[in-house]
């Protein structure tokens, strides 16, 4: 994600005030839809987290509510015994052994889940006037700073900058880097034909490299510039240049197409501007350090949900289908993922995917799903 972003092109959420997060437990076979999802099919995807948590030391916290490793110990090996494929063996190992804890940061919090998705672009390795908008790797004047190695109060937030004349600076930012800022400090990895197909990757966070000889190349996170977020559609919108319930993905390419000489500018407006590495995996890599799994990894905001843990999902569907009600596994964050009840929903890769990514912005819940031993009974 790599850590990746959310597909928060049309409006991105304020950022919340702190709240505290309540966790009021509720048993899994009430849960809304639980009969009908295939929950064998999150199996592949939350073994991968169960890796992750079997590496941590027995006294590292899994994350808010979660306990530690040593709690998750014996429930991911009994996991591995469940059989592929078998959902009522798993179903019933998830009402014997768990209790699902409903989140809520306060009344009237009914939760905002919008979609993300891996792009695919058209791009080669050498630069020629038809492949001339660079995709680059971390350049080698960005500095990452743990503030907690110099102040333990600090621990969990970092600064990224460059060293200018003796001092730490913020980075460059999009319009500097659009201008040539990049020029003399950082590679390019690969040259691609569409200015605003290398936009969405960034904002994805990662995707798929399709050159022109056919040849397939995965590239993720390898940094960012430190600046938040900022979001083109709700620029549009605010401006009367797009209506809000028409200002979707396609909405915005079709607006940027028509004022090519106002392009440039307009994607400033998002400041955050990511750098890419060449992955050797079968998918996108998530915060959490797995595989995303399209349909069963949700980025979350981890202030508030423990990384690598089960999640059930009561959202609406963004095609207005029946509700989206199913198993899924916090492997993921993004930078506009933020506040207690709040997720992003990773789709998969490609044109349909993004098709459901932008059209997601929907109302819901969620609850995650404990090892029963860590919710006192009585």
């Amino acid at each position: 994600m790599i850590v990746l972003a959310a597909c928060e092109l049309t409006k991105e959420p304020k950022p919340e005030p702190e709240t505290a997060a309540t966790y009021t437990p509720v048993a899994v076979a009430s849960l809304p839809g639980w009969e009908q999802d295939n929950l064998a099919a999150a199996l592949p995807a939350w073994r991968q987290s169960c890796d992750r948590i079997a590496a941590l030391p027995d006294d590292r916290a899994v994350g808010p509510a979660a306990g530690t490793a040593a709690d998750w110990r014996a429930i991911c090996t009994n996991l591995a015994r469940v059989p592929a494929g078998d959902t009522a063996a798993l179903r019933g190992f998830l009402e014997a052994r768990f209790v699902a804890l409903h989140v809520s940061g306060g009344a009237g919090d009914g939760g905002l889940f919008t979609g993300y998705f891996e792009p695919i672009v058209d791009a080669a390795r050498a630069r020629s006037p038809e492949y001339n908008e660079p995709i680059f790797a971390l350049p080698r004047d960005h500095v990452s700073v743990r503030l907690g190695n110099f102040d333990p109060s600090l621990d969990g937030k970092n600064i990224v900058g460059r060293v200018e004349n003796g001092r730490l600076v913020p980075y460059r930012k999009r319009g500097e880097i659009d201008q040539g800022a990049l020029d003399e400090s950082a590679d390019v990895l690969f040259w691609a034909r569409d200015p605003l197909d290398v936009f969405i990757l960034q904002v994805q966070g990662s995707g798929i490299v399709a050159e022109p000889d056919g040849t397939r190349t995965r590239i993720g996170f390898a940094g960012h510039n430190g600046h938040n977020y900022g979001s083109v559609g709700r620029w549009l919108i605010e401006r009367g240049e797009l209506n809000a319930g028409r200002a979707g993905w396609e909405d915005i390419r079709s607006w940027l197409q028509a004022n090519p000489e106002l392009m440039r500018d307009t994607l400033a407006v998002n400041r955050r501007f990511i750098f890419f590495r060449e992955l050797d995996s079968g998918g996108p890599i998530g915060a959490a350090g797995v595989t995303l799994t399209a349909g069963r990894s949700l980025a979350v905001d981890p202030s508030y949900m423990p990384l690598n843990a089960p999640v059930w999902l009561d959202a609406e569907h963004p095609a207005g289908a029946a509700r989206l009600q199913r198993l899924m596994l916090a492997q993921d964050t993004g930078n506009a993922i933020r506040g207690v009840v709040r997720g992003d929903f990773y789709w998969g890769t490609g044109r349909k995917a993004l098709d459901m990514a932008g059209r997601m912005k929907s109302r819901g819940a969620y609850y995650i799903l404990v090892p029963g031993s860590l919710v006192p009974t009585g």
